[in-house]
């Protein structure tokens, strides 16, 4: 009977212990930004935005070159012309400023809304691996351990390798 009992609860500390085991989720880490940044797709990306905020900056600058010639233009004939004129001149430059800000605050928007365009696939693409690596090796959650997420010691399993190594990297 001893023996038995013995037998009994060396059975049930097996079986909790396993059941402990397996309740346990398996957690790993991937620095995602430091994965984004380093695929092909990315920087293609931001390549292309380089040239598009480079001519947005061309066009800016040679709209603010004209006006300063203009009012240079301008304030040499400040004395030659009449007060009226002066005053149609003075409202004109407010209307070429104001013109371009307008434009300088588009080609921002612009900017930014072709970045998301540009960048929110090479994420999801990223996301995707990243999931089905995941998945493959059994891991319940993967945290995000990108300075500043939050995670303060990541010594788990990172994916980054695999990750890479699923992207063709």
């Amino acid at each position: 009977m001893k023996q038995f009992r013995t037998l009994f609860i060396a059975l049930a500390l097996t079986l909790g212990a396993t059941a402990f085991t397996n309740a346990q989720s398996k957690v790993a880490h991937i620095a995602t930004q430091e994965l984004v940044e380093s695929m092909p797709a990315y920087g293609d990306a931001m390549t292309q935005l380089e040239k598009l905020e480079k001519t947005y900056d061309a066009e800016i600058n040679d709209m603010l070159t004209e006006a300063q010639g203009t009012m240079q233009r301008y304030q040499a004939e400040v004395e030659t012309v009449t007060d009226e004129e002066n005053q149609k001149r003075s409202q004109e430059m407010q209307m070429t400023q104001r013109r371009i800000q307008e434009h300088s605050q588009k080609a921002r928007q612009e900017l930014q809304k072709k970045q998301n365009e540009l960048i929110a696939p090479v994420i999801e693409k990223a996301r995707g691996a990243i999931q089905k690596v995941a998945r493959a090796k059994g891991y319940d959650y993967v945290l995000d351990s990108t300075t500043g997420t939050g995670v303060i010691l990541a010594d788990g399993y990172n994916l980054m390798p695999d990750v890479k190594k699923e992207l063709g990297m």
